[in-house]
């Protein structure tokens, strides 16, 4: 995070057993909401406009796993925020919790007034929710928004239906954003998301030459299975230490730092694994075993083999330069 931004704390529930009903009812923003996007927001601030007016709670609705893996198993979208990140920035829009739907075979198969029932009124007690205009729900996806109004209708909980924002002619969604990050266009895909996309894991051992024969020392991340990787290159970006143990070295816990992120195979070196791996600028710091971030906020170059390791270290110099003037003019912006 950056140094003084609000930290809001959010409830997740992940299972209908640790939902807590408030006595004013709930008001729902409901969606997969992978990335909360800047077309999701739209739909959030509705959602608690909504509770504000009926003296609700607001209550971010999504799924996990993401619907697609269990009704076509092995074709999982690859993920821009992972749970935790999701209820962390729903807090942030102002969501009070945030319900991950235990999303399996037996409820793709709910009829669409079982999925009302069973979601909105006996597990929420919604007295409003809001969905996106794309939004399908029930078995066979039979609910559209028009169904969710009819159901609703009959059991007294208001519906707000949300057009999708576009953005350059084309409507903001999960999927385009993929693309730009497969593409290496982070800055577009920031653009669209509201903020620089993010992969987070935990500090890992890499092959150990970035230090001690490059001086150019990496934090190596390990990252969830489907997480949202740009294509190989070299990437400019920030670097965020999350946990908030002590830290032997000069990086502060919560605090962005510039870096310089590496992703790819490394194929001067002739490396199998792809991996991603930030410099982190003027800093040291142990951070094995420590849980870290990575933001990208715009494409420096393309992944190169380097015929020497003088050549690569040049490239890394100019590497850390444009770097250093990409984040200064970001930095100058947030």
């Amino acid at each position: 995070m950056n140094p003084g931004r609000k930290v809001v704390a959010v409830q997740l529930w992940r299972t209908f057993d640790e939902i807590v009903i408030p006595d004013g009812g709930t008001s729902v923003a409901l969606g997969v909401f992978d990335g909360l996007h800047r077309g999701h927001r739209g739909l959030v601030d509705h959602a608690v406009g909504s509770a504000r007016d009926l003296g609700a709670s607001p209550v971010l609705v999504t799924f996990d796993p993401h619907p697609v893996e269990v009704i076509r198993p092995g074709t999982h979208p690859l993920v821009l925020t992972p749970l935790e990140r999701r209820a962390e920035l729903a807090g942030e829009f102002g969501m009070d919790a945030v319900f991950a739907l235990p999303f399996d075979a037996g409820m793709a198969s709910w009829e669409p007034d079982e999925f009302v029932d069973r979601v909105l009124v006996e597990g929420l007690g919604s007295r409003s929710v809001t969905v996106g205009s794309n939004f399908t729900f029930g078995r066979r996806a039979a609910g559209t928004p028009g169904v969710m109004r009819e159901l609703c209708a009959d059991r007294g909980i208001e519906v707000r239906v949300v057009d999708l924002l576009e953005s350059d002619g084309e409507p903001i969604s999960s999927s385009r954003i993929r693309r730009l990050i497969s593409d290496a266009d982070v800055a577009g895909a920031a653009t669209i998301l509201g903020r620089p996309h993010r992969v987070s894991g935990v500090v890992v051992h890499g092959a150990g030459r970035g230090g001690r024969d490059l001086g150019y020392p990496t934090a190596n991340l390990d990252l969830p299975e489907y997480t949202a990787i740009p294509v190989d290159g070299v990437y400019a970006g920030w670097f965020t230490l999350l946990d908030d143990h002590p830290v032997d070295g000069t990086i502060v816990p919560g605090r962005r730092y510039p870096a310089a992120i590496s992703v790819g195979t490394n194929p001067t070196f002739g490396d199998a694994v792809r991996s991603v791996e930030a410099f982190v600028l003027d800093e040291s710091a142990d951070l094995y075993g420590r849980v870290a971030a990575v933001d990208f906020v715009d494409h420096v170059r393309d992944m190169e083999k380097f015929t020497s390791v003088d050549e690569l270290l040049v490239a890394m110099d100019r590497d850390v330069a444009r770097t250093r003037t990409v984040l200064a003019a970001d930095g100058a912006d947030a």
